[in-house]
């Protein structure tokens, strides 16, 4: 270091000798007259929200892991429950940042309302798995280089607030830049009121109440209008090319990922017919391009690597996450569905924040979800069978068939299903056998990356000694805010 400061000061002292022009002083020499000085807003928006979708895909593996989704091959660790210890700097100092540019740029109100709303959803993504996070003091640069970490239930009034604020500004006109809906400021509404929809509804354990604030941010999102339809789903089409689908790249060369066996034993059960495209043959001959051989060979949860490296040579069958068909180069994928925030508001009248027809609504939602993978629509007999069924009497009975139909329709988004879980118990989901973490629970919330003790360690200390129920130990056994099930355990 010393060298370097020493050969900058002799350059200076040359250029000193030699002209009486400071060293900045080269006239327009080095200016590009074609280089951009000012961000793009429409470029900006449009890199974000071509990366988006990763939070609910093939970025959310380990959520989709301990939600029993996936089972892994070749090298087990994670759905082993090893030592979550994640960074979440890349996100503050990438999509983040990008949407406080274009936030800050204020050059229209879509612009800024669509920012915000993409900016929270990751808030939301981030929290869910750590706990509390930088949030109010984030993105404020050298005005907060060592930004607090706010506690999660702030974080969530927070996304729940910024959000709504964000959809009451939208205006008429478009959305540059804009690979969701085109530009459709109105498509923009809905998914913002469905992302108030599905965080409040996450909060539900812990405020209950009909009256509470998130009831009543519920309510006035679904009011405002929510997805409802298939073609309003929150997603992204992916063109191929430069711009594939994260799922194509999951098995682009490897396949240390399996749909696991917990979830195509309880479609095997139930004969439910979204396994038809749930899980994709390994045989399949075009396994990257598109193959439609279809699978319900589960890979067993949880196991070795030499149990699992067995099972895999010994059926060649096994499934993979997602027919090919759905996983192509030029796939769509969801962030948030219609079969979602309608089971959301399923789960809505079932607690007493809204009314309506309970058995309706929840019937609805699960069409919606096999309308979404393209199979033919549920049966009667599918919906009224004791592990699928709702009474039209509103109460606990019908929370876990609620709950277990939120996670069935919301894969492959681990995200989702490592939230349903948590939150609500079902479904009932038996630890990994060879689990090698000390307590052999199911990982509950990520450990703080060891960095955030040498560049935050104040906040990051204050938060781990707010952790519940084993304060002031950063452990993956720890629950977050609203995880009431993680917090009497």
């Amino acid at each position: 270091m010393k060298k370097i400061y020493i050969c900058t000061l002799s350059a200076l002292l040359l250029w000193g000798a030699s002209s009486c022009k400071k060293p900045n002083d080269f006239g327009t020499t080095n200016q590009d007259p074609t280089a951009v000085t000012t961000p793009i807003v429409s470029a900006l928006l449009a890199n974000v929200e071509a990366g988006l979708p990763g939070y609910a895909s093939t970025g959310s593996m380990a959520g989709g892991a301990y939600a029993q989704y996936f089972s892994e091959t070749q090298y087990p660790g994670t759905s082993l429950y090893t030592a979550p210890v994640n960074g979440f700097t890349g996100n503050y100092n990438g999509s983040l940042y990008d949407l406080q540019n274009v936030i800050n740029l204020n050059q229209s109100k879509n612009s800024v309302a669509v920012a915000q709303i993409m900016q929270q959803y990751i808030y939301w993504v981030l929290t869910d798995e750590f706990g509390d996070i930088p949030y109010s003091q984030a993105l404020q640069g050298l005005k907060a280089i060592t930004p607090a970490y706010d506690k999660q239930e702030d974080i969530y009034k927070g996304i729940v607030t910024k959000i709504a604020a964000a959809v009451a500004s939208m205006d008429g006109g478009t959305v540059p830049g804009d690979l969701f809906y085109g530009g459709d400021a109105a498509a923009w509404k809905r998914a913002g009121n469905s992302l108030i929809m599905l965080v409040s509804m996450q909060a539900s354990k812990k405020v209950p109440g009909a009256g509470d604030f998130y009831a009543t941010a519920f309510k006035a999102a679904m009011a405002g209008g929510y997805i409802t339809t298939n073609a309003q789903n929150f997603a992204v089409t992916y063109p191929g090319g430069s711009y594939k689908s994260p799922w194509w790249g999951l098995y682009n060369g490897r396949t240390d990922w399996a749909e696991s066996k917990t979830l195509t034993d309880y479609t095997a059960a139930t004969n439910d017919g979204r396994q038809l495209v749930f899980g994709g043959s390994f045989s399949d001959p075009n396994l990257t391009t598109g193959g439609t051989v279809t699978s319900s060979d589960g890979v067993p949860y949880g196991v070795d690597r030499t149990t699992a490296n067995n099972y895999i040579s010994a059926n060649s069958d096994w499934a993979l996450i997602m027919r090919a068909d759905k996983r192509k180069d030029a796939s769509a994928v969801n962030v948030i569905t219609a079969a979602e925030t309608t089971l959301a508001v399923a789960e809505a009248i079932n607690i007493g924040w809204v009314t309506g027809d309970l058995v309706a609504t929840y019937q609805s939602g699960v069409k919606l979800s096999f309308e979404q993978w393209g199979v033919d629509a549920p049966t009667n007999t599918y919906l009224t069978s004791a592990n699928v069924a709702v009474s039209a009497t509103p109460g606990v009975a019908n929370e876990k068939n609620i709950a277990v139909q939120q996670w069935v329709s919301s894969y492959p988004d681990g995200h989702m299903g490592w939230n349903i879980w948590r939150k609500t118990g079902y479904p009932v989901l038996t630890p990994a056998v060879a689990a090698s973490n000390s307590s052999k629970k199911i990982v509950r919330r990520y450990i703080y990356a060891s960095s955030e003790q040498t560049t935050n360690g104040v906040s990051v200390n204050a938060a781990i000694a707010r952790e519940v129920p084993t304060a002031g130990t950063d452990s993956q056994d720890n629950a977050v805010w609203w995880d009431v099930i993680g917090q009497s355990k």
